[in-house]
């Protein structure tokens, strides 16, 4: 009864991963281009990306995964699954914004200078010698957002979606042993999270610049 229990409990791991897989990257890519335009946006410009940053981050990711499910989605007919990558998407792009952000302000206003000296364009600079060194910076804390987006997803569990924690509560009331279900999904979320570390880590060392001597 254990094996099959923890089996199934197992088999939202793939939903969890869906989520985050979608999550993550949508919040990389607007939390990117947000940040790009709060450091050089100019002043009105970076004063709307913060307030949009210091406003989702002040949103418990569960009230907007409420507001664009049963408000927004009904309208689009958005499911339940996109519903939570989404909003779990949105929240997580105003993270990444300040980790870019911080990322872009230490690689120095120096290099932007120089680029700017042998005639390259602020668009090209930026692509080509900010980003760059900036993602490599962002690593670090990319990877606690990474955990911070993966055990996030099992607030979709509220909608319905059958990932871990949905499966354990439904193991749970099934067999009178929840206790044992939350206990197996909670060792599912450790070793996903541990490998997900693990596999940033190895990124983070391939892509680390060699110190000069």
């Amino acid at each position: 009864m254990i094996i099959e229990m923890a089996s199934y409990i197992f088999g939202g791991a793939a939903v969890t991963l869906a989520v985050t897989i979608i999550a993550l990257p949508m919040g990389l890519l607007f939390g990117t281009f947000f940040a790009l335009l709060r450091v050089y946006g100019g002043k009105i410009i970076s004063g709307l990306t913060a307030f949009y940053s210091n406003t989702m981050r002040g949103v418990p990711p569960i009230v907007l995964l409420f507001i664009l499910y049963f408000i927004i989605a009904g309208s689009i007919n958005l499911s339940p699954f996109w519903a939570g990558s989404l909003a779990l998407g949105i929240i997580s792009s105003a993270y990444q914004l300040e980790i870019v952000r911080g990322a872009i302000q230490s690689v120095g206003s120096g290099q932007m200078m120089a680029a700017r000296a042998v005639g390259m364009s602020a668009g090209s600079a930026i692509r080509n010698i900010i980003l760059p060194q900036a993602f490599r910076l962002a690593i670090p804390g990319w990877c606690n957002e990474a955990s911070t987006v993966l055990k996030d997803s099992s607030l979709v569990y509220a909608l319905g979606v059958p990932e871990i924690l949905r499966r354990s509560q439904f193991v749970g009331a099934r067999t009178h042993k929840p206790l044992l279900a939350f206990m197996a999904a909670a060792v599912i979320y450790f070793f996903l999270v541990f490998l997900t570390n693990r596999l940033i880590d190895y990124v983070e060392r391939r892509t680390k610049i060699p110190d000069q001597a």
